[in-house]
């Protein structure tokens, strides 16, 4: 799960379904080190990778607080983070045919953009679920608005850390 705007689309519409369906809501914060698997392979460091884990549990964390205010109450939920790329790691989870797999799918980058990503996951996912799959847009904003929504959360993240020391 990823907490860019398509992914807090999705885990919002995630919640609904698993409201409607009565199922257990999995959310999954898969994760990679930054510089890849590779170069980690070369220069392994525990800590490293223990602090990238924390990281991705606590933006697991915020990503219900800026899609639901917090974990929806009377709702069955199993937060997962593992280790590795997004697609791959979504589709073992959701294995079972009876699973819906809700994934967010952000506008389309610049063609620079795009060379350097590798392929997107709301298109590898669809080609190798064993499961029902809902893929949910990101919401269409223009230029400025988006640049807008970057910077008032960079200005929050140097105010929360403002607050922290003393």
């Amino acid at each position: 799960m990823s907490d860019s705007l398509a992914g807090l689309a999705a885990l919002r519409r995630g919640i609904l379904e698993a409201r409607r369906t009565g199922r257990t809501l999995v959310a999954v914060r898969a994760w990679e080190p930054p510089e890849g698997e590779a170069l980690y392979r070369r220069w392994p460091e525990p800590s490293w990778t223990r602090l990238w884990a924390d990281e991705a549990r606590q933006r697991l964390d915020r990503a219900f607080e800026s899609a639901a205010g917090g974990p929806p109450a009377g709702l069955r939920i199993v937060r997962r983070v593992v280790r590795g790329p997004a697609g791959p790691v979504l589709c073992s989870i959701a294995s079972s045919p009876d699973d819906l797999l809700v994934i967010g799918m952000a506008r389309p980058r610049s063609p620079a953009a795009r060379l350097l990503h590798r392929r997107p996951v709301h298109r590898h996912i669809p080609a190798r679920a064993k499961c029902e799959v809902l893929v949910v847009a990101g919401p269409r904003l223009l230029p400025r608005e988006a640049r807008m929504l970057r910077r008032g959360e960079l200005l929050e993240r140097r105010g929360r850390t403002a607050r922290l020391v003393p």
